[in-house]
C-alpha cells in the first residue's frame, strides 16, 4: 500500500475500513436517514443530553413524524436503538443499544488505524 500523500487520504482509508465492517455479521444495515438518526442519538448520548422521541420528531430536517416513527421502529427491530421510560410515561428516551455502541467502537478503531497508516 502506498503512503497517503494528502490529509484526505486518511479519511478515504477510513471509509474503506468502515465499509469492510459492513460486510461483517453484526447488526443489520441502516438506510441513510437511519444513519443520520443514529448519529444524532449518539451525539446526544456523548453530550449527556436526553433525547426523547418527541425531541427527535421536532427536527423538521429529518422528515415527517410518520417517517421518523417508521424509522425508529425499524431501528429498534434491527437492534440499533432502544426506548426507555422517563418520569413522564408518555415520553420515551432514545438510547443506543450495547451493540450500537460496539459498532461505534469498531468505527473508532478504523479511524485510528487509518490515521496510523499516514
Amino acid at each position: 500500500m502506498t503512503t497517503p500523500k494528502r490529509p484526505a487520504d486518511i479519511y478515504l482509508r477510513f471509509l474503506q475500513l468502515a465499509e469492510a465492517l459492513r460486510g461483517l455479521p453484526s447488526l443489520p444495515s441502516l438506510d441513510p436517514l437511519e444513519e443520520r438518526i443514529l448519529a444524532i442519538v449518539a451525539r446526544a448520548g456523548q453530550d449527556e443530553q436526553r433525547l426523547s422521541v418527541r425531541d427527535l420528531m421536532g427536527k423538521k430536517e429529518l422528515g415527517s413524524p410518520a417517517t421518523l416513527h417508521s424509522r425508529l421502529t425499524s431501528m429498534r427491530e434491527k437492534g440499533w436503538i432502544m426506548l426507555s421510560d422517563t418520569e413522564d410515561t408518555r415520553r420515551k428516551q432514545i438510547e443506543l443499544t450495547q451493540a450500537a455502541l460496539m459498532h461505534f467502537d469498531k468505527l473508532s478503531r478504523c479511524l485510528v488505524q487509518a490515521a496510523k497508516q499516514n
